[in-house]
């Protein structure tokens, strides 16, 4: 594993201890509609929601992949605000929602179950941090894993979204009264003690290569996550790559959402676009303390109404080139613009 990656997966762990240390409240469950699980035909996919409002298209694409079944929302903090939102919009056998605060809850055999039993799976918005935190090497992460293999749909919001890629940003250096990493701050410093990302915390074979960003051009995180690809694929000969293909991304603006189908043929819906990004003849300089100086990264943006397939990496998209130059990004797009 290259030294990077050892870094990044170390910071990953650092609170394991602490969290195991804490007494904290057990889980919260919440049920609406059918007391009894049922036994649906589930169809997989992936619903990659920016943020922002709730989708409505979204969660009825998931709510059908989930073939009238039980929809599971799994959170680390909040109550069952999604419950009656979903419970309205879809024709289910049931909506529940559990709140898993900590690694204790996380072990409870009974949150375990409740994966299991699921027919489709959402993870809500917050702070991705707990979920790494709280879930990593617990019944939660291997359910949700399983579960992805079965071909239970799954869905992400905001931080629900950032943890369903091969890599994730988790935030865990995050501070309480700045949450936002933004792009300025990263390209600062790639290194910096904020940039912190992970591994195949979710495992999705589609998503294999890949990192996701979310509330995308509206809290300027282009930046942030033209940090994450030069990490990711940066190629000096003074280290062993642990990746064999180049790592790609996907940002999504707030209030949109791309849809997947298990083939890779995706449509993005919403209020906003997408951007997938990669950046395979990319060259620079990514040193602890420098700013950044890399590219070229090539950008294909999909406005919402428009497709864009996953395992083509082609579709209906805007392509523009972005290079970052001492910390500054350029573009080719006419005005300059980044998004």
């Amino acid at each position: 594993m290259s030294k990077i990656l050892v870094r990044l997966m170390t910071v990953a762990f650092t609170c394991v201890s602490a969290c195991l240390a804490q007494s904290a409240p057990h889980f919260e469950y919440f049920r609406v509609g059918n007391g009894t699980d049922a036994s649906a035909s589930t169809r997989p996919g992936f619903a990659l929601m920016g943020g922002g409002a709730d989708l409505d298209e979204a969660f009825r694409w998931l709510c059908d992949h989930a073939g009238g079944g039980d929809l599971l929302v799994l959170r680390a903090t909040g109550k069952d605000d999604y419950n009656p939102y979903i419970r309205k919009l879809c024709h289910l056998n049931s909506v529940a929602t559990i709140v898993i605060p900590d690694r204790t809850a996380a072990e409870d055999p009974f949150v375990a179950k409740a994966i299991q039993h699921a027919s489709a799976l959402f993870i809500s918005g917050g702070d991705q941090s707990k979920y790494v935190n709280y879930w990593t090497d617990t019944p939660v992460q291997a359910e949700l894993n399983a579960a992805i293999e079965r071909g239970v749909p799954i869905g992400g919001t905001s931080a629900g979204l950032a943890v369903l890629g091969e890599y994730a940003y988790s935030a865990q250096g995050d501070k309480p009264d700045d949450p936002n990493l933004d792009g300025r701050t990263a390209m600062a410093d790639p290194f910096g003690s904020r940039v912190t990302l992970v591994r195949s915390f979710i495992h999705i074979p589609l998503f294999a290569g890949m990192v996701t960003d979310t509330h995308f051009a509206r809290r300027d995180r282009m930046g942030r996550l033209l940090v994450f690809l030069a990490l990711l694929n940066q190629s000096d000969e003074s280290r062993v790559r642990s990746i064999t293909s180049q790592v790609r991304g996907i940002g999504v603006e707030e209030k949109a959402a791309v849809l997947v189908d298990k083939d890779g043929a995706a449509r993005v819906i919403g209020h906003g676009a997408a951007y997938f990004i990669e950046c395979p003849d990319a060259q620079g300089t990514v040193l602890k303390g420098q700013s950044l100086t890399f590219g070229p990264y090539s950008v294909r943006k999909v406005p919402a109404g428009h497709a864009f397939n996953l395992k083509e990496w082609s579709g209906d998209a805007t392509q523009y080139a972005l290079t970052v130059s001492a910390g500054a990004v350029r573009s080719t797009q006419p005005g300059g613009s980044v998004y």
